[in-house]
């Protein structure tokens, strides 16, 4: 919300600078989820960065390669239908590439509409479903104009599914050397990124599975843990 304003809605455009530096300020431990996250951090609010731990999220066991895959031909694109996400810009590219498109999400805010013209819109689903929709999906597209994270595109990854994701961000760094990175911005370039995607898919989930397998929920408990210790030590 500091760099980009106009990707949130009112009441965090409102909230998110009144509050959140002086929340900063006072902590004794700032937990960030990537090493991208810890930049802005540092960066924009001015959080001292030896005051800051990165530690990622993890992956639910639910999201892995064994299970049932969806049907049909189609790319899936998973996020709420907010500005932040790069919908519209999603749904172009499909119709570049000449495949359907499939969209998980919730309803947000900011006026995206999706359906027809090869678009379904399946609202938010259980974990199992989504699971399933990740498995059959041709790829993931995941182009966000700005994450901290990126959540999707690891559960992706753990499902066997390629993933085509933003360069120069939080993504970028999760997917490390595993997706099709793009220009968020340029339609015509997320379609090359799909068919790129389609194309080198067996090396892309590969490369997705072991990427994936760092990733654990675990692992985020016990460093989270650690960091708690610090702050009260």
């Amino acid at each position: 919300m500091f760099r980009h304003p106009e990707a949130f809605n009112r009441w965090s455009r409102w909230y998110g600078p009144r509050v959140i530096p002086r929340v900063l300020r006072r902590a004794r431990i700032v937990i960030a989820v990537s090493e991208f996250t810890k930049r802005e951090l540092v960066d924009v609010p001015g959080v001292a960065e030896e005051k800051i731990r990165v530690i990622p999220n993890g992956v639910e066991p639910t999201f892995s390669l064994d299970g049932p895959a969806a049907e049909g031909d189609y790319v899936l694109a998973v996020g709420t239908l907010e500005p932040r996400k790069n919908l519209p810009r999603i749904v172009d590219a499909a119709r570049r590439a000449g495949v359907e498109l499939r969209v998980v999400g919730e309803r947000g805010w900011g006026d995206i509409e999706l359906g027809g013209n090869g678009v379904r819109w399946l609202g938010r689903v259980p974990d199992d479903e989504l699971a399933r929709l990740y498995r059959g999906a041709q790829c993931v597209a995941y182009p966000s104009l700005y994450e901290g994270f990126g959540i999707p595109v690891l559960e992706a990854m753990a499902c066997g599914t390629p993933v085509v994701t933003s360069r120069g961000g939080a993504t970028e760094e999760l997917a490390d050397g595993a997706a099709v990175l793009v220009d968020p911005s340029d339609p015509a370039e997320i379609a090359a990124g799909i068919e790129r995607a389609t194309r080198q898919r067996e090396e892309l989930v590969q490369r997705g599975l072991q990427r994936a397998r760092a990733f654990s929920w675990e692992a985020v408990a016990e460093a989270t843990v650690a960091a708690y210790l610090e702050a009260v030590s």
